[in-house]
């Protein structure tokens, strides 16, 4: 496993304008059975020392810090996980927490972050990052990260997705089919997208795969401005709640005006609701000599653990017939 703890630095890029966005408001209710096996609670999947004993969320953090100030590292949870965020990032430096009152989709969980920070600095590159991955070899892949900020630095109008070369026509994923080459980062070339497919049917994975389509880890790099201006045009309920809140940062109001855009916001998937429509506005680079997986079942968590070695202590207690299910990884 790689333990390099190197920080790397965005080539060409400011990084006093580079954000990182870390995605923890999940309930993660497909991993709640292997969660609820092993540590006998209902807690949150990113809380959960499952792999070693950081939580997802602290491996997810320290992957983000090779490359971003915690001062520009912003969590986003849920009110009803204050409990567990305290816990979890009580000791340690100190990242910016972004409470979302009610769940309300991935969308308001990306987006409303990217109106909080646009209102704190309006020439801001912001890289999301969800916080339920399995990354082998962080150091190259946080590399990656950096030439895509410094790319989106450049050409603040795409939205920029890491893809990577699938193992099987996983249905569970979105997927990437890439375009014409737009131009070349620090190490590797950057495509436009010609479809976006997120958990497609088995017949269209199984002609994506065939096809040389990439899995979308969701990790991407955008000017908050440009994703601010997707969801206006492509969710504008939720924009039209969500652009209220600038207004009241600072003040005495600010809690009153986040908790009523969320219990107005409409839910929504990013993924469909403005990935799979704005293909005009996406590139993505496809990541070699990584190895990922979305640690979102059981299943996966189990084959991440024996395929790469990996030996937490509550492993030997699985069922096996019940956790260990064949599932899709890349490398």
């Amino acid at each position: 496993m790689d333990t390099t703890r190197a920080h790397v630095r965005p080539l060409g890029h400011d990084r006093r304008h580079l954000w990182g966005v870390v995605l923890a408001g999940g309930e993660g209710v497909r991993l709640r059975p292997l969660v609820r096996y092993v540590f006998g609670d209902e807690r949150p999947k990113q809380y959960a020392p499952l792999l070693e004993a950081r939580s997802l969320l602290r491996q997810t953090l320290d992957r983000v810090a090779r490359l971003v100030a915690p001062e520009r590292t912003v969590v986003v949870t849920l009110q009803d996980h204050a409990g567990y965020v305290a816990n979890e990032l009580n000791n340690g430096p100190s990242f910016r927490i972004l409470v979302q009152p009610e769940a309300r989709g991935t969308a308001a969980g990306i987006l409303y972050p990217a109106h909080w920070i646009h209102a704190q600095d309006e020439d801001a590159t912001l890289m999301v990052f969800p916080c339920d991955h399995y990354v082998r070899e962080e150091a190259l892949f946080m590399t990656r990260v950096a030439e895509v900020a410094a790319f989106v630095g450049q050409h603040p109008e795409r939205m920029v997705l890491l893809g990577l070369a699938p193992s099987e026509p996983e249905t569970e994923y979105g997927w990437i089919e890439p375009g014409p080459r737009l131009g070349w980062m620090a190490t590797a070339p950057v495509y436009g997208i010609r479809r976006f497919r997120e958990k497609p049917a088995p017949e269209v994975a199984r002609a994506l795969f065939a096809g040389g389509a990439l899995w979308n880890t969701l990790v991407f790099g955008a000017d908050s401005s440009a994703l601010i201006e997707a969801g206006r045009v492509c969710l504008p309920s939720l924009h039209e709640r969500l652009a209220r809140i600038p207004i009241f940062l600072g003040t005495e109001h600010e809690r009153w005006a986040i908790r009523h855009a969320f219990s107005l916001a409409p839910t929504e998937n990013f993924s469909r609701s403005i990935l799979e429509v704005s293909t005009e506005r996406l590139a993505v680079t496809r990541v070699n000599g990584v190895t990922w997986s979305d640690l979102g079942t059981p299943e996966r968590v189990v084959r991440a653990c024996r395929t790469f070695g990996i030996s937490p202590p509550w492993l030997e207690r699985v069922a096996v017939d019940r956790f260990a299910r064949p599932v899709a990884m890349t490398g």
